[in-house]
C-alpha cells in the first residue's frame, strides 16, 4: 500500500517496486521497438537493394524474393518505430498496438529465419519482451 510523503507524491516503497520494474520496462520496450525498427529499415533497404548482405540457409517452406522481404521489412520497421516513439511520448494508441506490432514482428522474424538466423532469434526474444512489458505495464500504479 503506498502512502503520501512530505512533499504530497505518493510513496512507492515496499509493494510499488514492482510497478517501477514494469514502468522501466515499458520505456526500455519503447527504446527496444525504435531502435528494432530502425534496423528493419536499414535490412529492407538492403534486401530492395539486392546487396548480397543475405544469402538463404538450406532449404525453407516460406520462400519469398529478397526484394519481397524488403518491401516487408521497410514497411513494418517504419510503423514499428513510428508506435515505439509513440509508447516513448507517451500516445494512449501505442501500447496496444505495440503489442500487436510486436507479435506481427515475431512472425515476420520466424519467416526470416533462413536469412538471419541469429538475429532473427534475438528479435523474436526482443518482441517477446516487448509484449510483456506493455502487458504488464499498469499506469495506474506509477508515480508522477
Amino acid at each position: 500500500m503506498s502512502s503520501v510523503t512530505d512533499h504530497g507524491k505518493p510513496d512507492h516503497r515496499g509493494g510499488g517496486q514492482k510497478a517501477v520494474w514494469t514502468t522501466g520496462g515499458t520505456v526500455f520496450a519503447g527504446v527496444l521497438m525504435l531502435v528494432n525498427g530502425l534496423l528493419g529499415v536499414f535490412a529492407g533497404i538492403a534486401g530492395i537493394a539486392k546487396d548480397d548482405v543475405y544469402e538463404r540457409i538450406g532449404d525453407y517452406v516460406y520462400k519469398f524474393n529478397l526484394s519481397t522481404w524488403g518491401w516487408i521489412h521497410l514497411v513494418l520497421g517504419i510503423i514499428i518505430a513510428v508506435v515505439g516513439w509513440g509508447i516513448l511520448t507517451g500516445a494512449s494508441w501505442a501500447k496496444a498496438a505495440g503489442v500487436a506490432l510486436a507479435a506481427l514482428g515475431i512472425v515476420a522474424q520466424f519467416l526470416w529465419l533462413p536469412y538471419t538466423p541469429l538475429w532473427a532469434l534475438i528479435s523474436i526474444a526482443l518482441g517477446v519482451f516487448v509484449i510483456w512489458a506493455l502487458c504488464t505495464d499498469r499506469p495506474d500504479s506509477a508515480g508522477p
